[in-house]
């Protein structure tokens, strides 16, 4: 019954399109639909887990028009293959999405993704950066994000920073269960002004 298997597969799969299509949408598809092999009582026994492990800001006081630096690390913890984006929030909103592709290396490895946010035109104030990796399926989506404690200080061009304080340092989150530690860097406030270099 050597093709007795592939008919159940291909079966299973022209039920699971007409199931989603249904008679309401006149077999248009609407949305994304996902197959996976049912034939085994339960999907894929694939375990697909990233977690982002760590997010670093510099500087992490800014003037307003100056260039942001955000590296980000994505830890691949499973098994399989596939492209997602890379994002990075400022309060909520997004400022920046590469997309990387994990799981062609065996064992578990690490993706690192440099974001640069140009703040001109960005309200004076207070941001929290976070990095994400959405992964649909993830067997644990709740380390797909994490947030820098500290928060990004934008002053008006040219305005003092509260105590004194000059341009520039920088603030890591790390994953404390992955070993990853919270840092607080000082580096000179000339490397981070708009037209500088990293």
């Amino acid at each position: 019954m050597r093709y007795g298997r592939l008919a159940g597969v291909v079966a299973a799969t022209i039920s699971m399109i007409v199931f989603a299509a249904g008679p309401a949408t006149a077999g248009v598809l609407r949305g994304p639909v996902r197959l996976v092999d049912d034939t085994d009582g339960g999907g894929s026994d694939m375990n697909m887990d990233i977690a982002v492990r760590q997010v670093t800001v510099t500087p992490i006081r800014a003037h307003v028009g100056d260039l942001v630096r955000i590296d980000v690390v994505i830890h691949d913890k499973g098994e399989g293959s596939e492209t997602i984006p890379a994002q990075v929030y400022a309060n909520g909103k997004l400022i920046g999405s590469q997309l990387f592709t994990f799981g062609w290396s065996l064992g578990q490895t690490d993706t690192h993704k440099t974001f640069y946010w140009n703040t001109s035109g960005v309200k004076p104030g207070e941001y929290r950066i976070k990095g994400e990796a959405f992964l649909w399926g993830d067997t644990s989506p709740f380390d797909n994000s994490l947030t820098v404690r500290q928060p990004l200080l934008l002053a008006a061009p040219g305005a003092p920073f509260p105590g004194g304080e000059t341009a520039g340092g920088s603030a890591t989150t790390g994953d404390p269960g992955a070993g990853k530690a919270d840092s607080v860097g000082q580096k000179p406030a000339a490397e981070y002004s708009n037209g500088g270099s990293y």
